[in-house]
């Protein structure tokens, strides 16, 4: 079976996590730079056999847009367009940067270290795609 990539898309970083083969476990891979989310993906597509992206769609807890809301949905058509031998998935991202910073503190990550922004988008990319392989089984 193929893997699945998590995208946690930000306005200057954006988190990346991949599921195992068999859909069950999500693995944080790195915080890249959002200018080079493409040249990024392309990278992890030579090394992994990607079928999915799931790219965290925000909304605010009422479901209204954020103020990023529109720039996803771009980026999800753009990805859509480049990437056509993959399926392209909006997943509602809500809480998951929360979950992340929480996921921290309960597993005694220093405060200085949890103040590393990049860790967290790592961290809510890992928890978006295990949030959706959890909802697939």
């Amino acid at each position: 079976m193929q893997r699945i990539i998590a995208i946690d898309y930000g306005k200057k970083r954006t988190g990346l996590a991949i599921s195992d083969p068999l859909r069950m476990l999500a693995t944080g891979i790195k915080t890249v730079e959002t200018e080079k989310l493409v040249w990024e993906l392309k990278q992890v597509f030579l090394e992994h056999e990607v079928d999915t992206i799931l790219l965290g769609h925000p909304k605010n807890l009422d479901g209204t847009a954020t103020d990023i809301t529109e720039k996803v949905e771009k980026v999800h058509t753009q990805l859509q367009k480049l990437f056509t031998d993959k399926q392209v998935l909006l997943w509602d991202e809500r809480y998951t940067s929360k979950m992340a910073f929480q996921a921290m503190i309960d597993s005694g990550i220093s405060k200085k270290a949890r103040q590393n922004k990049a860790l967290i988008d790592e961290m809510s990319a890992r928890i978006l795609l295990q949030g959706y392989l959890d909802g697939q089984r």
